[in-house]
């Protein structure tokens, strides 16, 4: 019966929104992961965007002006990750916060050597536990060779669903969390090795900073760069392609 409701809810928002698919292929023309989603997946990737924008409120940081046209790009990329999970992933917060560019949170940091300081370093985005999303456009708009702020963010939502951003989201039936722990640990170590003897690094080094950066990231990758992360760590691949139940799965 909920279910059902809140599928009427969205249609009428979206029917009073407005927007079309002429828009929507406009708004996200240039980004180079929609050449993967054709047919059928295209079709419910744009329906799941629109419902997105009815569920969620996009505000501006700052006086930022923002439009139709980033709003159906930004959306797009937060429905990526969940087009074979379902909008319900994203429950629990309402809002996307998005500036021009880079951000300082009005708030105290403490860095690794204990100082506190007055506010935080500068971000590109930034997800709060049961809270919003808050995004810089500029970094949006700079997504592709494995990076893409929006799917790392989203991605820590949906990690934030168990447990909090440890790297650890909920897992489908029949996905073993020892298998999960293993693999991305191990994955973690090489990661390691590599930016200490200065190798090639399947990632950005950012994902060492903690276990939820390292899915974020890797997130980052299995969607921006899938090839190169399923040639450099085979069976994490695996795993992401299982979770997200999208990509070529073994």
């Amino acid at each position: 019966m909920l279910t059902a409701w809140r599928n009427w809810r969205d249609a009428r928002r979206v029917k009073k929104m407005g927007y079309t698919r002429a828009q929507w292929e406009a708004a996200v023309a240039d980004w180079p992961v929609m050449t993967r989603y054709q047919g059928q997946e295209r079709e419910a990737l744009m329906a799941l965007t629109f419902r997105f924008l009815a569920r969620k409120s996009m505000a501006p940081g700052g006086n930022f002006a923002i439009t139709d046209a980033m709003c159906l790009k930004v959306a797009t990329m937060a429905c990526v990750p969940i087009l074979k999970l379902g909008l319900d992933w994203y429950n629990g917060w309402y809002t996307v916060i998005l500036y021009e560019s880079a951000f300082i949170p009005n708030r105290p940091h403490r860095t690794a050597d204990g100082v506190v300081h007055a506010r935080g370093p500068v971000l590109s985005g930034e997800a709060w536990q049961q809270g919003p999303v808050i995004l810089s456009w500029e970094d949006v708009c700079k997504s592709g060779d494995a990076s893409n702020v929006v799917i790392h963010e989203m991605s820590h939502k949906l990690d934030m669903r168990h447990q909090g951003a440890n790297g650890a989201p909920p897992l489908h039936e029949g996905m073993s969390p020892q298998q999960w722990h293993d693999i991305f640990s191990k994955a973690f170590k090489e990661l390691e090795q590599d930016y200490h003897q200065h190798r090639h690094m399947p990632v950005d080094a950012y994902a060492l900073t903690g276990p939820g950066e390292f899915f974020a990231v890797c997130s980052e990758a299995f969607f921006e760069a899938p090839q190169q992360l399923k040639h450099d760590w085979p069976a994490l691949y695996q795993l992401l392609a299982r979770f997200y139940r999208q990509g070529e799965m073994g």
